[in-house]
């Protein structure tokens, strides 16, 4: 019993790594552009595909692979997850061409789709009710590190020794956090299983239904600035390379504080005065984006801001999607991770088109704008008691 104790003790710190890794293997082209476009003679712009495909893969997998997967058992199938995850940032190192790490790429994600919201769904099967907010926090905080310290360490570690050595890192990452998990998660954790009348239970769940909807403003806002974000420092301030990666830099590193201080203010907040704090943050960053266009220091400012709120906004909402309906939580989270990568496809869409026509002062006030209905519709979810 002490030694059942001593594992769920450290099992979500074991969910939160392989969260670290995911989120590596999810980020890693964005911090490499350049590299893997040399060393595969292919454009910068078909580089970018590898981004744009695997977000198409991740937004059908996630749902998918709930399905097909909800009556294995948590470790096994996380384990597998990860392990997979392992293998393909290990092929992708060697991968010989273009052709053949896209094709890895699809795989990794196709598989690596199960990870976060089957994390999450773990994380409230291993603690009492009342840690639930803030275990899961603690486990999105991976992500959080990824953007922080694992996207700069791809960006630098590519730039300096090439993007196959980066891959390879991430390969050896993940096969600590797939021991790591083996170790330490408990054998037997089984969710609800998901089937046709797990979707249709969820589609009339009216709060299931708004949060996903917040979820798909918060994406479309951010990501209308966010995938464009050096470009728009570059063109609006005259930035260089070293002025946008420290911006990017504040934008994580405040992102891994903002996740702190949500985990630890959850629990006694609650969820919906915690989402409502931090996606007014964020609106806050976004706006002085908008307001202050032109004014680099103003702006890194907002990006800091705004950064606060980007990582534990998402927490809450699966803080809060678990807490809507426990038994369907490996579900909705799932779903809830396929809208946040239509959010980012409709936002990068949006932002596309801005930065096309060369609207660049627009693109901030359209992301604020987007925001702004986020928090809009976040208020008008107050529970009539604590949730």
């Amino acid at each position: 019993m002490k030694m059942i104790s001593v594992t769920r003790r450290f099992a979500p710190t074991s969910l939160m790594l392989g969260n670290i890794v995911t989120g590596c293997s999810v980020l890693a082209p964005a911090g490499m552009l350049p590299e893997l476009s040399s060393a595969l003679d292919v454009s910068i712009h078909t580089a970018g595909l590898l981004i744009t495909f695997g977000a198409m893969v991740l937004c059908i997998g996630s749902p998918l692979t709930a399905w097909l997967t909800s009556r294995i058992d948590r470790r096994t199938l996380l384990g597998v997850t990860l392990a997979v995850l392992t293998i393909t940032n290990l092929a992708s190192a060697l991968a010989p061409d273009y052709a053949s790490l896209l094709a890895i790429r699809l795989v990794m994600l196709a598989i690596g789709a199960l990870y976060t919201p089957q994390a999450a769904g773990t994380g409230a099967l291993i603690v009492p009710g009342e840690r639930r907010g803030s275990t899961i926090a603690y486990i999105f905080l991976g992500w959080s590190l990824a953007a922080a310290v694992g996207l700069p360490l791809i960006t630098f570690i590519a730039s300096h020794f090439g993007f196959r050595a980066a891959y390879a890192g991430i390969a050896l990452v993940g096969c600590v956090s797939c021991a790591l998990l083996l170790w330490r998660l408990p054998r037997g954790l089984l969710g609800a299983p998901v089937d046709l009348k797990t979707w249709t239970e969820l589609g009339r769940n009216r709060m299931v239904l708004v949060l996903l909807a917040i979820t798909t403003l918060q994406m479309s806002g951010q990501f209308v600035v966010f995938t464009f974000m050096g470009p728009l420092l570059t063109r609006l301030t005259g930035a260089g390379p070293n002025g946008v990666g420290l911006v990017f830099g504040l934008y994580g590193v405040c992102g891994f504080i903002g996740v702190m201080i949500a985990t630890r203010i959850v629990d006694s907040w609650g969820p919906y005065r915690t989402s409502v704090l931090f996606t007014s943050l964020m609106l806050t960053g976004v706006a002085g984006w908008a307001l202050s266009a032109g004014v680099y220091a103003l702006m890194a400012v907002s990006v800091a801001i705004w950064g606060l709120g980007f990582a534990s906004t998402n927490s809450m909402q699966q803080v809060r999607l678990v807490a809507a309906a426990p038994a369907l939580a490996s579900a909705s989270v799932s779903l809830n991770t396929s809208v946040l990568y239509i959010g980012q496809a409709i936002g990068s869409a949006i932002g596309g088109a801005l930065f096309a026509h060369g609207w660049l002062h627009g693109a901030g006030y359209v992301c604020a704008a987007f925001v702004a209905l986020a928090l809009t519709t976040v208020v008008l979810t107050r529970p009539r008691r604590a949730v």
